[in-house]
């Protein structure tokens, strides 16, 4: 498949399409999911124009585990969650909705139920709000 650069991430991306971001620097994108599965589930994505890992080069699939990485103990911390799950997608049978290369950051919470992926919108208030405590987090951890 070839990547659209219509797709909403690439939008995003390119300042077309706003977001709530958490984090940025040359090669990632971080920013909180609108249909998220818990509170605080948080997106990267490489700004590498690829619709899936097959198609991502080396170095930015190292970015992107590596932004994960610093930026899951900031989730964790701004959430108190109890866990977190890192996942990635690759194509609709595996549940990837955008043909844009991300990642997945899941905050788990002991006793709560999780969302099913992509189908409901959260409170825009909230997710805004929650964004600003992950980006205070990152900025404390540092």
């Amino acid at each position: 498949m070839a990547y659209d650069t219509n797709n909403i991430f690439a939008k995003i991306l390119r300042g077309e399409a706003p977001s709530f971001k958490v984090y940025e620097d040359d090669k990632t994108y971080v920013m909180m999911d609108i249909m998220p599965q818990t509170v605080g589930h948080t997106l990267v994505l490489t700004k590498e124009p690829a619709v899936n890992l097959f198609d991502l080069s080396y170095d930015a699939a190292q970015a992107c585990v590596s932004t994960a990485k610093k930026i899951a103990p900031a989730i964790m911390k701004a959430t108190n969650a109890d866990g977190i799950v890192l996942s990635q997608f690759n194509g609709a049978a595996a549940g990837q909705t955008v043909d844009h290369v991300h990642f997945h950051l899941v905050p788990r919470y002991e006793g709560q139920n999780v969302h099913a992926h992509a189908h409901v919108k959260g409170d825009m208030e909230a997710i805004k709000a929650l964004a600003e405590k992950i980006i205070a987090a990152i900025n404390d951890l540092n």
